[in-house]
């Protein structure tokens, strides 16, 4: 009873998140062949690189880009990310061949928001 219970409350708290996220962007790619590399491609680099928002979201979050924003918050943030990307990526990667989509917070690790300040766009 009390796996059951523990299976139960854990799943709950995995995919409970899943319901705000938008749709992963290989979702709107218009073949299978194109979907589903989108999925690994996405897969491959969450999975790799999922750790990198323990470091981005504290700094994202240090420059104040949103209302409330602080440095606490952004590492709370970037554990949780963290671990869903990395999570996610994995999932993804197991399962690129299916259309099936677990969508990611903010489509999964975007490491452009690195050196990018807030408001703006990447430097051309």
């Amino acid at each position: 009873m009390k796996k059951t219970l523990a299976l139960l409350f854990l799943s709950t708290m995995l995919f409970s998140p899943v319901l705000g996220f938008a749709a992963s962007p290989w979702t709107e790619k218009p073949t299978y062949n194109s979907q589903v590399a989108g999925k690994l491609q996405l897969g491959v680099t969450n999975t790799l690189l999922g750790w990198m928002d323990l470091f981005i979201e504290p700094v994202r979050a240090g420059r104040h880009c949103q209302e409330g924003d602080n440095v606490a918050k952004g590492i709370g943030k970037g554990i949780m990310d963290a671990i869903f990307n990395t999570v996610g990526g994995v999932f993804q990667l197991a399962t690129f061949p299916l259309i099936a989509d677990v969508p990611l917070p903010e489509n999964g690790v975007q490491l452009s928001k690195w050196g990018q300040e807030c408001g703006k766009t990447s430097k051309t």
